[in-house]
């Protein structure tokens, strides 16, 4: 069993080159930038732009941001103790676009499993803005997500599942590469998207080409990663939950609010 891992890559917002080492440790999972660390469990979830990002309690500013793939990683292995995140600076990299690199850093760790903090106590529907979230009780120790997108791409398929194994996130779910529109790209560049990062790790869908360096681009590929994201964000308030999870036309900070609504009316507890 090895005690530190290391993830090198360039941040999708920045630009420059971040190294995290995920070290092996007891106690509970921890997050230090740049020397300063703070327990998860301390810091406030949220969102800005486009991605998830951890804050101090009274700061705006992000303590890091971009954490959604790594937490997905976390969420999907079960691993929510025992660690430290150490991050040279205020952004994690996009690396390969997804979690696969994030996930066999931390198979290479072979850190214990436990259960969701988080578990879905009784059938309910919360709606935030645009989204829906259906959460039902599971009638076993499980954790299974799905995703409905809108119909935004004629050549995207619209639904995808994890059914909650260690198997189907490494195989089909991890992989997923982030995904933008083509006529969204100046836009995003005007925000600070950066183009420094590895094209393999990017799909771009154009009106009507899609273009993908490397890996070939399947239709599901989109609502994979939309799924890889939903479970990151549920990861980082202690889930997925025990139960089951159906997202129609999620978001980064639509998800927290459902989370923080379900939690609020009963829907979902802690513990």
């Amino acid at each position: 069993m090895d005690t530190a891992a290391e993830c090198r890559g360039v941040g999708l917002f920045t630009g420059a080159t971040r190294t995290v080492r995920l070290l092996c440790r007891v106690g509970p999972l921890a997050v230090s930038v740049a020397g300063t660390e703070v327990a998860l469990q301390e810091l406030v979830v949220g969102a800005q732009g486009r991605t998830s990002v951890l804050r101090r309690c009274g700061d705006d500013a992000p303590f890091v941001s971009c954490v959604e793939h790594l937490f997905a990683a976390l969420g999907a292995l079960g691993i929510r103790d025992g660690l430290l995140v150490d991050v040279d600076g205020d952004e994690l990299p996009l690396l390969d676009g997804g979690a696969l690199a994030w996930g066999r850093a931390l198979l290479a760790l072979a850190l214990p499993a436990s259960p969701p903090k988080l578990r879905v106590v009784r059938d309910g529907v919360v709606s935030v803005g645009r989204a829906t979230y259906e959460w039902r009780r599971a009638s076993s120790d499980e954790s299974a997500c799905e995703v409905h997108l809108d119909a935004f791409h004629p050549r995207v398929e619209r639904v995808a599942r994890w059914d909650g194994t260690r198997r189907d996130f490494l195989e089909r779910i991890a992989p997923a590469r982030t995904f933008v529109m083509a006529r969204e790209i100046g836009w995003m560049l005007a925000q600070g998207l950066t183009a420094k990062v590895d094209p393999e790790s990017v799909v771009v869908l154009g009106d009507d080409e899609i273009f993908a360096a490397g890996r070939p681009f399947s239709a599901d590929e989109p609502a994979r990663h939309k799924l890889l994201d939903l479970i990151g964000d549920l990861a980082l308030h202690g889930g997925p939950p025990l139960g089951r999870v159906v997202a129609l036309s999620p978001g980064h900070a639509l998800t927290h609010e459902a989370v923080r609504r379900a939690l609020a009316e009963g829907v979902v507890a802690r513990g």
